[in-house]
């Protein structure tokens, strides 16, 4: 059954796939009377998909400017990613007691789909998504809703550079070796060496984002 929904709904869903998938770069002004004849709907689902997409960090308003996509800076990037850490870690090690291997199935299962699509370069929208379903399928068995909550608006925000990160530094391979290793790591029930390669995965993803970053920036001042 077709899930209903609102005109600001549709909006905000199309919205997000736009700003997650490059149309509009960081800094850029969402003129909300530009996008209601875009949409063809009024100005006030217009202004209700920008506040749900300012809840989830990506887009920002300005006093008397109006509303902007969000552009993190490099340290902003930084304790994005220290955040997810601290959250992912915690809920990884409470989790692994508990999963199932129906749990541990369904990950392997997300997995397998994540691979078919790094791996053919399809489907760059997903990746993303396919990323966090796989993580979120080791993490539900914790039982811990707030804490998911968190850790899902912080995939939301990180969103666009896991995927520039992929795209940009030609580490697809090491990155599905690593989510092999922490299935595997999961499957034996070994919390510690779960953990310590979940947070290498993530530093290291962070680390590989920032140099993309950096280097557009020397590259632009560059070619001023």
């Amino acid at each position: 059954m077709a899930t209903y929904k609102t005109r600001a709904q549709f909006v905000a869903d199309d919205l997000r796939q736009r700003i997650l998938g490059g149309e509009f770069q960081g800094g850029t002004q969402l003129r909300q009377d530009a996008l209601a004849r875009d949409y063809e709907v009024s100005r006030i689902p217009v202004r209700e998909a920008l506040l749900t997409l300012e809840s989830e960090g990506l887009v920002e308003f300005h006093a008397h400017r109006g509303a902007f996509t969000t552009e993190l800076s490099v340290s902003k990037i930084r304790e994005l990613f220290e955040l997810r850490v601290l959250l992912e870690t915690h809920v990884l090690r409470r989790a692994i007691a508990n999963l199932t291997e129906a749990d541990l199935d369904e990950a392997e299962s997300i997995l397998i789909k994540y691979d078919e699509a790094l791996n053919s370069g399809g489907e760059i929208g997903n990746w993303s998504e396919y990323n966090f379903a796989f993580h979120k399928a080791l993490y539900a068995p914790a039982k811990l809703p707030e804490t998911m909550a968190l850790i899902s608006q912080l995939n939301t925000k990180s969103d666009r550079y896991i995927r520039m990160q992929l795209l940009y530094t030609q580490e697809i391979e090491k990155a599905e070796k690593e989510h092999h290793g922490l299935l595997d790591f999961a499957r034996q029930g070994d919390a510690d060496q779960a953990c310590a390669l979940l947070e290498t995965h993530i530093q290291e993803a962070c680390e590989g984002i920032v140099a993309v970053l950096e280097n557009r920036a020397k590259t632009m001042m560059q070619q001023a």
